[in-house]
């Protein structure tokens, strides 16, 4: 996306007379082109942030608590701050106890994805369901649906296998997924082990081919069983 005019407008009018006296056209001008592309910068960013739908948009990555006690490894949360992940196509699980603050970091990363401006999406399993069943009885719904999540570069998929998908649900998950594979990036907020993916995937050939698609290009971030929920409490 580029800046039109408008920011630069913005950036003429509200520039202080008082701080550039004396200055060269060239300088005000640079000062002008530099104020307007932050300011530009900052309204994209912020856009991509109300639009990627965050249950937590005040997560941050730099801000994270008990990060040793979690047993969370500092250098892969730097790692996955610079967004080279994205850049690889690969994926990201946060896999721990319940309340241990997965769904904290899929939005801290989603957000940071933002703040690079990276197309990003957050969305629990269950509204992913209902969304899915929504869109079959629209006119080319389901079509619609499956561009719409293919299309964000990183998609944050909360509460992964919360409930069983039933078989309808299980062909959908395959499709968006080959859709995303090596395209873009998809998080996996999940309190259930890799070991049981499988079996709460139905155990027939859909749970083989979407397994297949996840499972060798992903970075598996295991939360720990610290309760984040009543930290946070505590903290207050």
């Amino acid at each position: 996306m580029k800046m039109g005019a408008a920011p630069m407008l913005e950036a003429l009018e509200a520039q202080d007379e008082t701080l550039v006296l004396g200055m060269a056209f060239e300088e005000r001008l640079r000062l002008i082109v530099d104020e307007a592309h932050s300011g530009f910068n900052h309204d994209k960013v912020e856009g991509l942030i109300r639009r990627a739908g965050l249950r937590y948009p005040g997560a941050d990555l730099r801000r994270l608590d008990l990060v040793d006690e979690r047993g969370l490894d500092r250098n892969v949360i730097a790692q996955l701050g610079t967004c080279s992940f994205i850049e690889r196509q690969q994926n990201v699980v946060f896999q721990g106890f319940t309340g241990s603050g997965k769904s904290y970091l899929g939005c801290a990363l989603a957000k940071q994805a933002c703040q690079h401006r990276i197309r990003a999406h957050y969305v629990r399993m269950p509204d992913l369901e209902e969304a899915w069943a929504l869109a079959k009885d629209k006119p080319q719904g389901q079509t619609k649906f499956l561009n719409k999540y293919a299309a964000f570069t990183l998609l944050v998929i909360d509460e992964w296998l919360l409930d069983h998908p039933d078989e309808g649900m299980r062909s959908m998950l395959l499709e968006l997924l080959e859709r995303r594979y090596d395209t873009a990036s998809t998080v996996f907020c999940t309190q259930y082990a890799k070991k049981d993916w499988h079996q709460r995937l139905g155990s027939g050939v859909h749970a083989d081919a979407i397994m297949d698609r996840i499972v060798h290009n992903t970075i598996w971030v295991d939360t720990g069983n610290h309760n984040m929920r009543e930290h946070a409490t505590m903290k207050q």
